[in-house]
């Protein structure tokens, strides 16, 4: 094997909210990137890939457990290594060519070199002409052109890509993809080693030499796969889809609940990370399940062209429909169950009652909630104590996150009801305020005919 560049051994890291509570976002991480290779890391939002890549790049030390670079203790921001971001980070009121020599300025190269170097890297990403350009003229592909140039021209020995693909619309992220893939086949590239993280599978597949699926709460390497095919890769190859496949197989695995007996799911601790999934494409997905040519079982990746849903998109949904029962996920495929055929071929109160069964059966959290406000006496609570109770494991955006997907769905299955002006979550109001029978009327006078 090639020599190493990055290692990672029994890498733990914890934050610590404002009210004392402590998280682990990453356990006993072990992890090696060697030379030559580019290994993409999937793994759900939250899981702490990102804390990771941060970690790695010497932005953030490890609680304990071991960084290396070359053999040597990482504990700072490291010369060789270069990030590129999700969100492209540039300075708008700096040209293309001044963002890109940014890092060369900070480092104290005389000017003319540092022109000299970023007007290379320019050249070699595809925006000749584009020197003088604000990052404002410049569309989305172009803007991280820009923050890829800016991470090169440092002359990296690591490339640590961040969702760099991901806010790009499908097209423009493929040739981007594509044009960073033919410049390290080439060798034109400076860097030894690149380490991609995505949501996208597909992507994963196309650039990695390793796969790495990465588990939640906390974050841990759950499995990993080697890719063989030669590259340029075509998707449509047989082979292609095989591993796509079998990476689906693993993402769906490393986040499925252990079963208790056959199609029971068994239930979850109350601060779970809820898959973010909302009821409309979940009813979407389900009735396009049912139909033909799925018939009540697909293939994810199949799943996801027929439904044009990114990966991102459709996981949540799938791991969602499995959570409350009305789907299974089982080697890389999603299928109806019987509770879910019954869900589909009803009409839109009985799909509620269902949904409501389930939320109340398989989500702690819901059934917790309404627990709560049967027993108040006027059926009502703050969500306040909800969001401490999340914030006890998740960080403030993820706790906002999970609660607000729990008030979604509870409230299409009518357990509770939730006031987004107020912040006041109740029980639905025919359970709140229920209608008196009405007494029978008070006798009058004797009329005249009286006996």
């Amino acid at each position: 094997m090639s020599a190493p560049v990055i290692e990672l051994q029994a890498v733990t890291k914890t934050f610590r909210s404002a009210d004392g509570h402590t998280r682990t976002v990453l356990d006993t991480v072990d992890f090696t990137l060697r030379e030559g290779e580019i290994v993409a890391l999937l793994g759900q939002s939250g899981s702490g890939k990102s804390t990771l890549l941060r970690i790695m790049a010497g932005l953030v030390p490890a609680d304990s457990g071991s960084v290396r670079y070359r053999g040597q203790p990482l504990y700072a921001p490291a010369r060789a290594i270069s990030m590129v971001f999700q969100s492209f980070a540039l300075f708008p009121w700096l040209t293309v060519q001044q963002n890109v020599e940014l890092g060369l300025e900070a480092r104290g190269m005389a000017a003319a070199e540092r022109a000299e170097r970023a007007s290379a890297v320019i050249d070699l990403i595809g925006l000749a002409g584009f020197e003088g350009a604000l990052p404002r003229e410049l569309s989305g592909g172009m803007k991280q052109r820009v923050g890829i140039a800016r991470a090169l021209v440092t002359e990296p020995d690591v490339l640590l890509m961040d969702e760099a693909f991901s806010a790009l619309d499908v097209l423009t992220g493929e040739r981007l993809r594509d044009d960073v893939l033919e410049l390290w086949g080439s060798g034109r590239l400076p860097t030894k080693a690149i380490l991609v993280v995505s949501h996208n599978i597909e992507e994963a597949v196309m650039m990695a030499d390793r796969v790495l699926v990465f588990g939640s709460d906390p974050g841990r390497v759950r499995s990993q796969l080697s890719v063989q095919l030669r590259r340029p890769r075509d998707p449509e190859h047989h082979g292609s889809r095989a591993l796509i496949d079998e990476v689906y197989m693993l993402m769906t695995a490393a986040a499925r609940r252990p079963a208790r007996a056959a199609g029971v799911v068994e239930a979850s601790p109350l601060t779970e990370r809820l898959p973010e999934a909302d009821v409309a494409r979940m009813d979407d997905v389900l009735e396009l399940l049912s139909e033909p040519p799925f018939s009540g079982r697909a293939d994810l990746p199949q799943l996801a062209e027929e439904t044009e849903l990114t990966d991102s998109e459709l996981l949540p949904v799938a791991h969602a429909l499995a959570l409350v029962g009305l789907a299974q996920l089982e080697s890389g495929d999603l299928q109806l169950t019987a509770l879910g055929r019954r869900y589909v071929d009803g009409d839109h109160g009985h799909r509620q009652a269902i949904f409501g069964e389930q939320l109340l059966a398989q989500v702690p959290l819901a059934a917790h909630i309404r627990h709560s406000l049967e027993q108040e006496a006027d059926g009502e609570l703050p969500d306040g104590p909800f969001l401490k109770l999340l914030q006890e494991r998740l960080d403030e955006a993820e706790a906002e996150r999970v609660l607000q997907t729990v008030i979604s769905w509870a409230r299409h299955g009518e357990v509770f009801e939730y006031d987004y002006n107020t912040g006041v979550l109740s029980l639905p109001r025919e359970e709140n305020h229920p209608r008196e029978e009405e007494a029978p009327p008070e006798p009058g006078p004797p009329g005249p005919d009286a006996p």
